[in-house]
């Protein structure tokens, strides 16, 4: 029999480290960036509309660039390497078009990796999936290191100004560990049977896309303006940074503890459950946000709203959508959930922060996962 190659576990971890440290470096302090430059509400919800909504193309385009060629490591390298190329740009205009016109570029390059990556990352894995959470967790590390230390070197060092410089380094870094991956082929001896469109429509599949939507458009308000309205309830950058890294320590804890929790629980349990947890927190953000106390118990049931989601989604996409069809599935997960939901909520935040006001729009986004709890219990299949 043939040997198996020895996983190359720091490689893979070092990626997540960084893909992620980037994304907790932008998403938390961006809008405040954008605010520092003197954009209203509404133009900041258009701004952050855009990353996401390069997620409804670019993935699905590098997936099926992937499948069709088993070239997911140079395509995963290439788009890195252009990610930070393409960033050099926002040095060079702050205005309205100029940053539209970065972002949706940079988007285009950095929402293209990671559903390579996480096919690729479950080819290594193969039987052994459920080990997922073990390399995965690295990438929350790095998310929750660069949140804390990004808010810590604003408050005490830097100001708002210098958060493209810090960005530009770990997009760098991404570039960097890209080169460094092994090459590797997705494909597999059991080939999945049947065409794409055939296996979106087995029984449950497109619910459980439906649900992802609903359940990324949801944290629109959470990602778009939760640093800003921290802000405007007097939480300075550190305060802010310090809670953004409490909803990430709780996601670590769950990925620590995932392994456990597949094993016993359906992929269809998990999801209720978690979706039942989201709706409590958005409530508890969008009427509690003077209370401390509260406020960080919200921010821990982020294992739920994301951890335990986010995984669940993983594995929902490991068992139907085999080789040739791997990376195409991930791609749709991205593009449909944190695409076109992300983009959605994004987008409407923006145009209704200030009409419908924080409180409100929190519930809004309660309403929403409660559609998808609805979704799930009525067509998503019990699968272990």
């Amino acid at each position: 029999m043939p040997k198996h190659p020895k996983l190359p576990y720091w490689r893979l971890s070092s990626f997540y480290i960084f893909y992620f440290a980037a994304l907790g470096c932008f998403m938390p302090y961006w809008a405040l960036y954008l605010q520092s430059l003197g954009y209203s509400h509404a133009q900041i919800g258009q701004l952050m509309a855009i990353m996401p909504a390069t997620k409804i193309i670019s993935p699905n385009l590098w997936g099926w660039l992937a499948d069709h060629t088993d070239r997911s490591v140079l395509l995963i390298r290439i788009s890195s390497c252009l990610t930070a190329a393409c960033f050099l740009l926002i040095f060079w205009g702050s205005g309205f078009a100029w940053l539209a016109l970065t972002l949706a570029l940079v988007g285009f390059f950095w929402n293209a990796p990671m559903p390579l990556f996480e096919a690729m990352t479950m080819s290594w894995l193969r039987e052994n999936a459920h080990n997922y959470s073990r390399i995965r967790i690295w990438g929350s590390l790095g998310f929750v290191a660069s949140v804390f230390g990004t808010g810590w070197a604003l408050d005490k060092l830097l100001v708002i100004g210098h958060l493209p410089s810090l960005l530009l380094g770990l997009f760098i870094g991404m570039g960097l560990v890209a080169l460094l991956l092994p090459s590797r082929s997705v494909r597999v001896a059991d080939v999945v049977k049947g065409s794409l469109s055939a296996i979106i429509k087995r029984k449950g599949v497109i619910a459980f896309f439906l649900a992802c939507f609903l359940i990324q458009a949801a944290h629109g308000p959470y990602y778009t303006f939760f640093s800003v309205y921290l802000k405007e309830h007097g939480y300075d950058a550190g305060q802010t940074g310090v809670l953004w890294s409490l909803g990430i320590l709780a996601e670590i804890l769950f990925f620590a503890f995932s392994t456990v929790i597949f094993k016993r629980h359906s992929i269809r349990a998990i999801l209720l459950v978690s979706i039942a947890l989201s709706v409590l927190r958005w409530l508890l953000i969008g009427w509690y946000v003077d209370n401390i106390a509260v406020l960080a118990f919200a921010q821990f049931l982020h294992a739920a709203s994301f951890g335990a989601n986010h995984v669940a989604a993983i594995q929902f996409i490991h068992k139907h959508f085999a080789w040739p069809h791997q990376s195409k599935g991930q791609a749709l997960y991205g593009s449909l959930s944190f695409g076109l939901g992300g983009m959605t909520g994004s987008f409407a935040s923006g145009e209704l922060w200030v009409s419908l006001g924080p409180s409100l729009l929190f519930s809004v986004a309660a309403g929403l996962n409660v559609l998808a709890l609805l979704v799930v219990w009525a067509r998503v299949e019990r699968v272990r």
